[in-house]
């Protein structure tokens, strides 16, 4: 299967809408309100994964200068810094019958690479407590029950340092 990586468009908006909402529950779901400020404000860090031109998957997050995601930043796309020191990761989607073929992977390591060429100082992200060592796969250090009560789950701040 041919995957191919490729930076957001807003014409992506209604499939990268559908994705979302299957694959996170509503309370986490972002909006497609949300969706469409991100891809306005960060498309440089808004990456789709298609399939035979179809969108199965994508990645998002804005730039900010600290270390943790704090719940605001799902809220207001104007916290974005272009020239901040880390990316952040708000998702990392791939539809259910796409899981498991290694394409989340070709998502984070494109982010990863991304950020890394930008100049960042690293990637941070939040994740359940089953997902810790998905990513410390990636390089990611595991700093913690997180400040975030998005969606009213538990979450646990990752970093990963360049």
């Amino acid at each position: 299967m041919d995957i191919k990586i490729r930076q957001a468009f807003i014409e992506d908006l209604d499939e990268v809408t559908k994705v979302e909402a299957n694959c996170f529950p509503e309370a986490e779901a972002a909006t497609k309100t949300s969706l469409e400020e991100r891809i306005k404000t960060f498309q440089e860090s808004f990456f789709v994964a298609e399939a035979d031109g179809k969108i199965i998957g994508f990645i998002n997050g804005c730039v900010i200068n600290e270390t943790v995601i704090y719940d605001e930043l799902y809220i207001d796309s104007k916290l974005h810094i272009p020239n901040g020191d880390y990316q952040t990761i708000f998702g990392l989607d791939v539809i259910p019958e796409y899981r498991n073929q290694g394409i989340a992977a070709q998502l984070m390591n494109y982010m990863i690479e991304v950020s890394r060429a930008a100049g960042r100082k690293g990637v941070i992200l939040t994740c359940k407590e089953k997902l810790i060592h998905y990513y410390t796969k990636f390089g990611y250090k595991n700093k913690g029950i997180s400040k975030s009560v998005h969606g009213g789950a538990e979450w646990y701040d990752m970093i990963l340092e360049f």
